[in-house]
């Protein structure tokens, strides 16, 4: 790991309160950034923002993404030198039920921060975290490469698609100068420790557990793109990291996905997570209607790997047992999950040594 590069380098980030903004900030913290984030506060309870004390050791501020002139003033009274764009309304299933809140999130939310990166002097290096589901998916059976059409049928997906085209023309319209460099990161199927979502798969089936019922999988032959929560975290540091030494040259979109033979379907995945937990997991498959989710998603990371040199280093497997690992840790109220979360990015840290992957 370059801490060299990261130590005292001034950064913000929307979204700090959610699964993967609270990872970063521990992340960057840990590597001794000087961390400054803006989001809305904690939406589940308890959260990895709380069990974590994430905010122990930053700056955090509360407040919305879709008031520009909060986002403007927050990213500005931190003086960063390094910003991540993570706040979004992220469940597909919600942006049915609201899909104007889901619009303004996580299209408008994404101009603001755009626009306030605009006129933020000290901002050298801007990272937008999208999704695998910004693709047109055309339920194809090869892994979507960034250059593929943007779309998506469900307003969840289709505001990830035109939050890609925003940071776009952002891109070509304000930042040709080399003044800010712009790429944005669309990872797979996140799992790990301390999401507690509803309607995500691991969360659901860690609760099911804890209550002692089964889980009720609404889209068992499902087929999605599975990585631990630091594989596409490792990507974005990486990539803000060469935006800051290479400028243009890397600004653009980037996947960041699973190796090929860690695409599975829900199913297989419920098969491999229960026993880290216990024989106390169960599921049934549940036959009621639900609004249409994509059933095959696959994500080619040839880009990042053969440009970027990102790969993952966690298989499917070895990410299940860290992620059920976490949860029966906190599960146990015997457990400093802070200390427990840094010991998870030490050992990656350790991983990424091993197979020559470095931040």
């Amino acid at each position: 790991m370059n801490r060299t590069f990261w130590k005292e380098k001034k950064v913000f980030l929307t979204g700090h309160t959610g699964f993967k903004g609270g990872w970063l900030s521990l992340w960057l913290r840990h590597l001794g950034a000087a961390v400054s984030g803006y989001a809305l506060k904690p939406e589940t309870s308890p959260s990895f923002f709380s069990v974590a004390r994430v905010d122990g050791d930053m700056t955090s501020k509360f407040g919305d993404v879709r008031d520009i002139e909060r986002v403007q003033a927050m990213m500005s009274g931190a003086s960063p030198e390094i910003v991540f764009h993570l706040a979004a309304q992220p469940l597909v299933r919600d942006s049915y039920a609201d899909p104007v809140g889901t619009y303004a999130t996580n299209v408008m939310g994404t101009v603001h921060f755009l626009e306030a990166a605009r006129k933020t002097p000290s901002v050298r290096v801007a990272v937008v975290i999208t999704s695998d589901k910004c693709y047109d998916n055309r339920e194809w059976d090869r892994g979507y490469r960034e250059d593929d059409p943007m779309g998506g049928s469900d307003p969840y997906s289709s505001s990830k698609g035109c939050a890609e085209l925003a940071a776009a023309a952002y891109r070509k319209s304000f930042f040709a100068d080399d003044r800010v460099s712009v790429a944005t990161g669309r990872a797979g199927n996140v799992i790990g420790g301390g999401d507690w979502a509803r309607d995500r798969l691991i969360p659901d089936l860690v609760r099911a557990c804890v209550a002692g019922q089964p889980l009720h999988l609404r889209y068992p032959h499902a087929v999605r793109p599975w990585q631990h929560v630091l594989e596409p975290l490792h990507g974005y540091l990486l990539l803000a990291r060469r935006l800051w030494e290479g400028g243009k040259k890397w600004a653009e979109s980037w996947n960041f996905g699973p190796a090929e033979k860690d695409h599975w379907t829900v199913l297989d995945v419920v098969k491999k997570a229960a026993p880290f937990w216990g024989p106390e997991a169960a599921w049934t498959v549940d036959d009621a209607n639900h609004p249409h989710e994509a059933h095959f998603l696959k994500l080619d990371c040839a880009k990042a790997r053969s440009r970027l040199g990102w790969a993952p280093a966690l298989d499917l497997n070895t990410a299940l047992e860290w992620t059920m690992a976490w949860y029966r840790a906190q599960a146990s109220g015997k457990t400093d999950m802070r200390e427990f979360s840094l010991k998870q990015i030490q050992d990656y840290e350790q991983r990424l040594g091993a197979c020559s992957s470095a931040v």
